[in-house]
């Protein structure tokens, strides 16, 4: 990201050359004055700070972007525009955007994608994370301020080979499929903002009581420090974070919070409302 500073010096030079012929001469700086300028410049050097007394505009930081919504169509061939008036999940980088949706492939079938747009021109856009009968939507992302784009898919189960689906980057996740059932589930995935591409991933689903896997949708992306945090509506029951089923009192859904790691890998701590 571009950084620009702005700054003024006030401090006195170092040596001011006095001119005889002057009837009143500039006083040169004090000794103190010198030293307290010279201090400060050396400081500066050291540490990145400016000297005290100049005037300064720090550059912005980066900060965290984070979106989850309604799955909205659109396909690779639309502009930047067209695809924000859909008014879909969106994060910015910098000058540049990327969203998330679906494209409709045929009438009983939706695919994720995701594209981004550098100053309103399209850098890239992919349609690949899951290209089966599976009828999956993207509709949650977020940015962590420096190099990890995380992306929210949905699935309703499993069809064709692990290279058409979202199991291609969850093998090594915390849950690496969908199992069984047919409810709708969520799966996250880090993806690489320069060309979209997904470098690792894991359902996350809930469970019932016979094993099969139950419904779960993510309602919230954040993060902290280098930890990916999600919270979620969760069917009965929830896991844990050993992936076991919690024993819940009450209906579905349940409010569901769980801290993953940046590589997705494991769940520092999972807990839900009315469930242990």
């Amino acid at each position: 990201m571009p950084q620009d500073y702005e700054y003024a010096l006030d401090c006195p030079s170092e040596a001011i050359a006095l001119d005889s012929r002057s009837e009143n001469p500039p006083p040169p700086p004090s000794w103190w004055t010198q030293f307290l300028c010279r201090a400060a410049y050396v400081a500066s050097l050291s540490i990145g700070l400016l000297p005290l007394g100049w005037a300064i505009a720090l550059p912005a930081q980066a900060t965290v972007s984070a979106s989850v919504g309604d799955a909205v169509e659109f396909s690779c061939q639309d502009s930047e525009s067209a695809v924000r008036q859909k008014g879909g999940p969106v994060v910015t980088i910098g000058r540049s955007r990327i969203y998330i949706g679906y494209r409709q492939v045929s009438s009983t079938n939706k695919n994720p994608i995701v594209v981004r747009f550098n100053r309103g021109q399209r850098a890239w856009c992919r349609t690949d994370y899951e290209t089966t009968g599976d009828d999956g939507e993207g509709y949650g992302l977020l940015w962590d301020g420096s190099n990890a784009l995380y992306a929210v898919f949905s699935a309703t189960g499993t069809q064709g080979t692990p290279s058409q689906d979202y199991r291609r980057f969850t093998s090594q996740g915390w849950l690496t499929s969908y199992g069984s059932g047919g409810p709708k589930v969520a799966v996250l995935a880090r993806l690489n903002p320069t060309n979209g591409a997904p470098t690792a991933g894991t359902f996350l689903t809930a469970q019932l009581s016979n094993g099969r896997s139950n419904s779960l949708e993510v309602t919230g992306l954040s993060w902290t420090g280098s930890r990916l945090v999600v919270t979620a509506n969760s069917w009965f029951s929830p896991r844990r974070a050993n992936r076991q089923p919690m024993t819940c009192n009450g209906s579905s859904p349940f409010f569901y919070r769980v801290v993953f790691s940046g590589n997705l890998r494991q769940v520092f701590r999972a807990q839900s409302d009315r469930c242990s």
